[in-house]
């Protein structure tokens, strides 16, 4: 009994053991630093934050609204930094509508939001939450929560019922993720950019919940870029894809053609108006490829 004691009282004169105990510790630190360093600049839906400022952004006023559609068949609602068109037979927005700067992505993030509400602005009530509960889609945002992560006011509206629709799991976390992503990206790049987006709903849709909200068989996206008087557009269906993002790009004569909205029409001058909406050149609108391979290799096999 006593040799057996000895075997195991030994020990290690050569350091060996305390040595990888030491370099066990530097690695999990190192992991830490790395996790922490990721949830940083992946905080609200991907946004990227390079300050540690909180940047006060001020309400968008009435005046400075020239780039929301001129067409709205339903109630226009203002909230202070996006507006939408609140269809009541749908229970959904048929486009919300925003600028997005730079400055707003730098700002220091707020905390996501985690609750759901009513819109108290629309007159006849929002869809509500409890709507899509074992549905089987997910509340989609049409106005990102990433894009509105530098005011905890702004972040809160944008949960608002009436900035959300049916999407599934799929599409939401897949290639609708890629296109915000990189709709952020752009927009940082190029210092502002107006972004606009909604439903394609066709004549034959399918509905959830206790009040009947439509189920978009497909969303459009379009964007311009003042600057440089470029504009793009995507339409994708509400589904799993696995093309790359230029694949869905159109101009934004096409979305009008195809949802009757007549968008920009303030904003752009008449004489570049045809020009600017009737061309589109993807070049002008690199996709970032490993968000690409992100969504192909793991998004889209998270059902």
């Amino acid at each position: 009994m006593a040799k057996f004691r000895r075997n195991h009282e030994r020990r290690d004169k050569s350091g060996f053991g305390g040595l990888m105990i030491r370099v066990f510790i530097f690695m999990i630190l190192l992991g830490v630093g790395f996790v922490w360093l990721y949830r940083s600049l992946n905080s609200v839906g991907g946004t990227r934050s390079h300050s540690n400022t909180q940047v006060e952004i001020n309400p968008i006023s009435d005046a400075n609204r020239n780039y929301i559609p001129s067409d709205c068949k339903g109630e226009r609602v203002d909230h202070d930094h996006y507006s939408l068109c609140y269809v009541e037979d749908l229970e959904i927005a048929s486009w919300v509508a925003y600028p997005l700067t730079a400055q707003s992505l730098n700002a220091k993030n707020v905390k996501r939001s985690k609750r759901y509400h009513v819109d108290p602005m629309v007159s006849t009530q929002s869809a509500k939450h409890g709507d899509y509960t074992h549905s089987g889609y997910t509340r989609g945002h049409l106005a990102p929560a990433g894009d509105m992560a530098f005011d905890q006011r702004a972040m809160k509206q944008c949960f608002y019922m009436s900035n959300m629709t049916p999407q599934l799991r799929g599409f939401n976390n897949g290639i609708w993720k890629e296109l915000e992503e990189n709709v952020r990206d752009w927009a940082l790049d190029k210092g502002m950019i107006y972004v606009v987006t909604g439903p394609i709903m066709g004549n034959n849709y399918k509905t959830i919940g206790y009040n009947e909200i439509a189920i978009p068989p497909k969303f459009y996206k379009i964007l311009y870029d003042p600057s440089t008087e470029e504009s793009i557009a995507y339409i994708m269906e509400n589904q799993v894809l696995d093309r790359p993002i230029d694949d869905y790009a159109t101009s934004v004569d096409e979305v009008e053609m195809i949802t009757g909205i007549n968008f920009f029409d303030e904003l752009i001058d008449d004489s570049k108006e045809e020009e600017i909406e009737s061309r589109f050149n993807v070049r002008k609108w690199k996709t970032d490829k490993r968000k690409y391979k992100s969504r192909v290799e793991i998004w889209n096999k998270q059902r």
